[in-house]
């Protein structure tokens, strides 16, 4: 009896979270006439739409390719021409195997191929069928979209997209505009530095009519883009007044360097975490440094 009620109480509790799975509030925001965001559960999709056709920038997750293309179709039909990954994080290249089956064609960044093929094997409809390694453009739908890499920021395979017609620009996830610290992912060759790097350079090629879409949060422009980058450069002279002599994790841990910011974390990126990351990126900087 017992095992009964278990399964049957595991059996409700697979129906409600399939469905609340399935019930993501898509929303689309207008930012030129060939130009919308498309906000889903993951990173901001980038949508382009023109004579030419459709491309995108990011996919999201798998479970939800049905879902974006339906969106997609309310702008135009078809199959996008090409999804480009901005990086290779799950929840921005989740759908590039549904995109793929469907005749799109992927590109990415020569590291994110690498990334991904080590993921999903050689031969994967996962991997980027175009890959690149300083720079290309996408003259489609009457735009000039500059794909940018930036070395060693949110990972290392990071593109941000310029669309020059459009005066806008898709940083992925090397801005997240919540309000936040973004996710240096150490393991994957980031470095708050690099990220600080990137977001300095493209500050530098946008105006202030720009719109500036970021991996997460709401689209923004120019000044949103600034107050990210002095809250960045504020965390690491935290961090780095934090880590003097060589004071190990554990101390920098518990003195809390970020809490002055009082900003909101995530559950899956606490507080606890950046800082941790923070921390082995700058010992990184600071050890190859030290071989130079």
């Amino acid at each position: 009896m017992k095992k009964l009620t278990r399964s049957l109480l595991l059996s409700i509790g697979m129906i409600s979270t399939s469905s609340v799975i399935a019930d993501v509030s898509f929303k689309l925001e207008k930012l030129s006439d060939n130009l919308h965001v498309l906000y889903g559960q993951g990173g901001n999709i980038a949508i382009s739409t023109g004579d030419d056709g459709i491309y995108i920038v990011d996919d999201q997750f798998a479970k939800l390719s049905d879902g974006i293309k339906a969106q997609i179709s309310k702008l135009k039909s078809g199959v996008p021409e090409f999804v480009i990954n901005t990086h290779h994080h799950g929840d921005h290249t989740g759908g590039n195997e549904n995109f793929a089956n469907a005749g799109s064609h992927v590109i990415a960044h020569h590291n994110v191929y690498s990334r991904l093929k080590e993921k999903h094997g050689e031969g994967s409809k996962y991997l980027p069928v175009i890959s690149f390694s300083k720079d290309m453009t996408l003259h489609f739908n009457n735009e000039h979209a500059q794909l940018w890499h930036y070395h060693n920021a949110h990972t290392d395979g990071d593109a941000v997209i310029f669309y020059e017609k459009a005066n806008a620009v898709h940083l992925g996830d090397i801005f997240f505009n919540l309000n936040s610290l973004p996710f240096v992912d150490v393991d994957s060759g980031g470095s708050l530095d690099g990220v600080i790097k990137a977001v300095s350079d493209v500050l530098s090629k946008v105006d202030g009519a720009t719109k500036v879409i970021p991996g997460h949060g709401p689209v923004t422009n120019k000044a949103g883009l600034e107050s990210y980058l002095s809250l960045l450069k504020q965390a690491r002279e935290l961090m780095i007044n934090a880590m003097v002599d060589n004071k190990s994790l554990e101390d920098v841990l518990a003195s809390k360097p970020l809490a002055s910011l009082a900003l909101t974390y995530s559950n899956w990126l606490p507080e606890e975490r950046v800082t941790k990351l923070f921390y082995l990126s700058l010992k990184n900087a600071d050890k190859s440094k030290h071989h130079h």
